[in-house]
């Protein structure tokens, strides 16, 4: 477990939603800083999970410094899907201008932060950016919840595939040919949407196009790096999960869908076990003869036992145990001790 702050670049926390995995992504972020390394950890969720466990206010899009004890740094910052898409265009529009009629363009300021998969994709442009960032040299990723964090692995793929689509090339076929220029057939598909949505919306959409042309090769070939980058070794992930069978269940899921990627699970961290209470300090013989005979308590952190083993031999990854605390974890001390159960 001690390489993936040590010698590893990027560390995807990942899993299902409601076992603590921003409280494990934040305790991770400053387990790296305290070894020395500058640490970043971004979380692609909109809420304010990672602020409220950092003990913050808020976090912005913007990489947020945060003062401790440690040899290393520790920054911080919340995905903005919307400032990052517009990065994305300032840095790919080839001609001067181009960028400008982009942003002022109605149909992209609707699009940009409601079209589906946008949230994952600036989310691994997000994630690129901080890697070839030179502050960083551990960026910590802090995912949605799991079937979603699925789409986060998979936006390169739909990035290209949306590039390469049929309907793509349609509607950019006005943009370079002019609309008087495109075949029947496409001038009556672009009149029957105008009769859905509006001629001005598809004249904003036409434009819009005409303004992205020459600019796909740079978000293709982005999109290939992108997934070099989650396929390297340097990249590790993290599958975060609890001991309830259905969470356990989640995290399998998870872990098949990773390895249909050819991504493998670096570690199994299993959030909130309960005390095995067999196995209590010999010192404290009458708390010990108290836990044992609490035989519900027993049964309950037997079975989650046997969940953890037969999950950790199904990923192919340990499981490292975090156990129930007492109190909800709002400030980096809380995070500290965190992960001193999963590096212990």
């Amino acid at each position: 477990m001690d390489d993936l702050v040590t010698e590893r670049e990027i560390v995807v926390c990942c899993g299902p939603g409601g076992v603590g995995k921003t409280t494990v992504a934040a305790a991770m972020a400053v387990e790296g800083a305290r070894r020395g390394r500058r640490t970043v950890v971004v979380t692609i969720d909109p809420a304010k999970r990672l602020a409220d466990a950092l003990g913050l206010e808020e976090l912005t899009d913007t990489p947020h410094r945060i003062d401790g004890d440690w040899p290393g740094e520790l920054w911080a910052l919340m995905l903005d899907p919307r400032s990052t898409f517009d990065g994305l265009v300032v840095r790919y529009a080839p001609e001067p201008g181009q960028a400008e009629t982009i942003l002022a363009n109605r149909f992209y300021r609707n699009i940009a932060g409601a079209l589906s998969g946008t949230q994952e994709y600036m989310a691994m442009e997000k994630l690129f950016e901080l890697h070839s960032d030179d502050r960083f040299d551990l960026v910590v990723v802090d995912t949605p919840p799991t079937r979603n964090a699925l789409d986060f692995v998979d936006a390169p793929r739909r990035l290209t595939r949306l590039l390469d689509n049929r309907l793509f090339r349609l509607l950019m076929m006005p943009a370079r040919t002019g609309i008087r220029a495109v075949n029947i057939a496409t001038q009556a598909f672009l009149r029957t949407v105008g009769k859905v949505v509006g001629s001005e919306v598809v004249s904003d959409a036409v434009t819009f196009f005409q303004a992205f042309e020459g600019m796909e090769d740079g978000f293709r070939q982005r999109a290939q790096r992108v997934l070099e980058l989650l396929a390297d070794p340097c990249t590790a992930f993290v599958l975060v999960t609890s001991p309830r069978r259905d969470a356990a269940r989640e995290a399998e899921f998870f872990a098949e869908k990773l390895t249909e990627h050819g991504i493998d699970v670096d570690a199994l961290v299993v959030n909130r076990m309960h005390p095995r209470f067999d196995v209590v300090a010999g010192d404290v013989p009458a708390l010990a003869s108290l836990y044992r005979n609490v035989s519900e308590l027993q049964r309950l952190a037997a079975g989650e036992e046997a969940h953890v083993a037969a999950l950790s031999e199904r990923v192919g990854a340990p499981a490292l145990r975090v156990p129930e605390l007492e109190t909800d974890v709002h400030d980096v001390p809380g995070l500290a001790r965190v992960a001193a159960y999963v590096f212990a």
